[in-house]
């Protein structure tokens, strides 16, 4: 039998497909023990109402976002490329993820939308194990 294992975690909103005033996904990252700003995955598409709500908490990035000069794939084995929307690394949240995780650290499977805590700061969340 195969077991999927999930955990619930919290991870820093880095960018979002779609637009800063209705996210479709959330491309999520945590800070590394040097203060690097590390991807760690995205999530499944949000609900129309998920997307504007997290998006009215987003500040749209300024110069020297983290992810400047970055391209993501839209899919494992996939060369097409998302179009992403660069934001402050300053919102948490929490999300559903599976444990299993590729060479460099990254979520393997989409993270699961649960739900905006702004009540955290970027210090509050676990930091990446990915190496730098």
């Amino acid at each position: 039998m195969k077991y999927k294992v999930r955990e619930t975690t919290e991870a820093v909103v880095g960018a979002v497909t779609g637009s800063t005033t209705a996210a479709r996904t959330l491309l999520l990252g945590r800070y590394d023990a040097t203060g690097h700003f590390q991807y760690t995955g995205r999530t499944t598409t949000l609900l129309q109402t998920d997307g504007r709500t997290v998006a009215g908490l987003l500040t749209p990035a300024g110069a020297g976002h983290p992810w400047t000069g970055w391209s993501f794939s839209a899919g494992w084995g996939s060369r097409e490329t998302l179009d992403v929307a660069p934001v402050q690394p300053e919102l948490v949240v929490k999300v559903g993820v599976d444990v299993a995780r590729d060479a460099s650290g990254r979520w393997r499977h989409p993270a699961r939308w649960h739900r905006a805590r702004p009540d955290l700061s970027p210090a509050d969340v676990p930091l990446s194990d990915r190496p730098g």
